[in-house]
């Protein structure tokens, strides 16, 4: 429930504040009929990344998947689906590579992100035909959107336990709620803060997926001397000896970092028209 709660905490909030951006973008440069772009490409961006949270979770009829894929194709998409140990392992993979990316690009280049955004956006909405600029907006959208759905759907299949679901509305909830206070109190709210610990939780949270993954392919015996591994990985997996305190470990590090780093701003000397960045 934790991990669900802070993975979709984190993940909404920043979705929430991509949309701030290209609303607030079209408000003031005079161009809110492209508004309903915005809100069309997050709806289908949503259903699109709950789609595939779905497929992958509860699989669909192989003669689906034949239709879509062809009979050659569609044997091995059946064969990878239905194999739960394999289709884990590799999503688990996939779901490394691409948080761990980002978290890394978005720590190298975040303060860039918003001017970056708005530089796109200016050449997305500037075109001459409005069909054209209503499509460059949509897609835009849908694609920033849907980078964010995918995330949190890869994430949230690597989380174990009944009270997943339970932990991935308060996390949206609190999202919600968050993003409203940065809109009514922004001044006051650490934003910089506060993606930084967060990226460092999904960091640690990659870790645990990876040593997960490396449980389940060698229980799907795709590794040399499977069997010797996947029982001395059993006790690291999420329901494992270790696993169950991994959680913990993962707030404490982010706790303590969090301490250090609010000790660290009380301790940092102030001259006059300092201006802490961390705060806007």
């Amino acid at each position: 429930m934790l991990n669900s709660f802070i993975i979709v905490f984190r993940e909404g909030f920043e979705s929430f504040l991509l949309v701030a951006v290209i609303l607030s973008y079209l408000r003031r440069s005079g161009q809110r009929w492209l508004t309903p772009a915005v809100y069309i490409a997050i709806a289908v961006a949503l259903s699109a990344s709950a789609g595939l949270g779905y497929v992958l979770r509860q699989g669909v009829e192989d003669s689906t998947v034949e239709s879509v894929f062809g009979t050659t194709l569609g044997a091995y998409v059946t064969s990878f689906l239905a194999n739960e140990s394999l289709r884990e392992g590799i999503l688990g993979i996939v779901a490394i590579l691409m948080v761990g990316s980002l978290v890394v690009y978005m720590w190298r280049t975040g303060p860039k992100v918003q001017e970056r955004m708005k530089n796109r956006l200016s050449a997305v909405s500037s075109r001459s035909s409005r069909i054209a600029a209503m499509a460059g907006v949509f897609l835009f959208t849908f694609l920033m959107i849907t980078r964010e759905g995918m995330e949190t759907a890869l994430m949230l299949l690597q989380v174990r336990g009944s009270e997943m679901v339970s932990g991935a509305l308060l996390g949206l909830t609190a999202a919600a709620a968050f993003a409203w206070a940065w809109a009514r109190f922004g001044h006051l709210i650490n934003v910089k803060r506060f993606f930084q610990v967060t990226g460092i939780f999904l960091l640690l949270f990659m870790v645990q997926v990876g040593i997960y993954s490396f449980h389940e392919l060698s229980e799907a015996g795709l590794l040399p001397n499977s069997d010797v591994l996947h029982a001395a990985t059993e006790k690291f997996s999420p329901d494992g000896l270790y696993g169950k305190w991994f959680s913990v470990v993962m707030i404490s590090v982010c706790a303590l970092w969090l301490f250090g780093g609010w000790l660290k701003d009380r301790l940092k000397p102030t001259h006059p028209g300092f201006v802490n960045l961390g705060q806007t």
